[in-house]
């Protein structure tokens, strides 16, 4: 497999040295263009994009024009190496990897104490399909730095889809919030919001053999939260929510509380479902534009535990690897609508606008056919 994977790649390259890649070119607009293969360097390496999963955060950097452009995104990014840099010696071309874009230096103040996404170097991307590197994912080859190359690949074994591996990079984000929340058997948490995210959390918050409540609007979604282990699901719109949640613990509220969400007032609805001492974390809080308010006796007084976690940890790298690889969790289960790099722009607006019968999207560059998902 790697052999053909590799000769494949070689052969693309040695005779066409351009690519296609969806450009974010300011002002919402995605356009798909012929741009040069990225040239790697010492160190580094080139590698040919099978998937790459579309993630919220790429969505909002591309609606509320959040980076100056041009820039292209992604960054849940599967594939097979094409190329290696010189002094490049546990990567070989075919191999099938995935990518972190983000990989803190180890040794500054915030790596000291593990916040390792405050890390000057972990917010500098250090892949790219060209222009500011920005994670590169929507083209059809990626350059990885060679900061990336020493701490941010991993090989991904035989037998295991490109479209599971690619959740690899999600999957360590969810897990790191989940250790600083550490779960007990005889916990009652609640998860906020079941996208895909929210539904990753439910996947690996009933491996602990808690009692597990979630929420969404849609009945779909709600319907895979009690397939992947959740006791019961709930519409937030239902007044008797905190009721239900209170029913079940003699009237206490749970003990733990995930906001996988963003939607108003949902950090509040976390606080009223939770009892004195809870701890919630914020997962889907990521925009300086939003605002949040809450009793402050009801943190205070009440000794709630308010927090947030983001972006991936160097730290659970393998164990999310392990994770995703060994099909613990059945994350390809979540993917519901596959587009080629041409078709971009409807991934993105699937993504921007759900419905039930859409959840995780994933673009696939190395192909021509026509989109493909439910009913399709």
């Amino acid at each position: 497999m790697q052999t053909a994977y590799s000769s494949a790649a070689t052969a693309e390259l040695t005779s066409n040295a351009t690519m296609r890649a969806a450009v974010y070119k300011g002002s919402r607009v995605v356009e798909v263009e012929t741009i040069p293969v990225p040239d790697i360097g010492p160190g580094e390496v080139l590698i040919r994009v099978e998937t790459c999963g579309i993630c919220h955060t790429d969505l909002k950097k591309v609606a509320y024009d959040l980076l100056p452009p041009p820039r292209i995104y992604g960054h849940e990014t599967a594939g097979v190496i094409a190329e290696v840099g010189r002094g490049v010696t546990r990567y070989s071309p075919g191999d099938r990897v995935i990518v972190f874009h983000h990989i803190p230096c180890g040794e500054c103040f915030y790596c000291r104490r593990k916040l390792y996404a405050q890390c000057p170097v972990y917010k500098k991307v250090g892949v790219t399909a060209g222009y500011e590197a920005a994670g590169g994912g929507f083209a059809q080859y990626v350059r990885a730095m060679d900061w990336i190359v020493e701490r941010g690949i991993e090989k991904i074994p035989a037998g295991v889809s490109f479209e599971q591996a690619c959740f690899v990079e999600p999957v360590n984000t969810c897990l790191k919030g989940a250790k600083l929340l550490d779960l007990k058997s005889d916990d009652v948490a609640v998860v906020l919001g079941q996208g895909p995210i929210g539904l990753i959390f439910t996947m690996m918050a009933a491996r602990t053999g808690a009692t597990l409540l979630a929420t969404d609007t849609m009945p779909a979604r709600r319907a895979l939260a009690r397939r992947f282990g959740a006791t019961d699901a709930f519409d937030p719109r239902d007044r008797t929510l905190d009721e239900r949640v209170k029913d079940i613990t003699q009237g206490r509220g749970a003990d733990v509380v995930i906001v996988a969400a963003s939607a108003p007032g949902i950090v509040d609805q976390a606080v009223r479902c939770s009892r004195p001492g809870a701890r919630i974390l914020l997962f889907a809080q990521t925009s300086h534009q939003e605002r949040i308010e809450v009793s402050g006796a009801s943190i205070c007084m009440e000794e709630r535990s308010l927090f947030g976690s983001y972006s991936a940890s160097v730290d659970l790298q393998r164990e999310s690897a392990d994770l995703v690889f060994s099909y613990a969790l059945p994350v390809e289960e979540l993917i519901t609508h596959r587009y080629p790099l041409n078709e971009i722009h409807l991934g993105i607006e699937r993504a921007l606008h759900p419905d039930e019968r859409s959840l995780k999207i994933v673009i696939q560059p190395q192909r021509t056919t026509p989109g493909v998902g439910p009913g399709v």
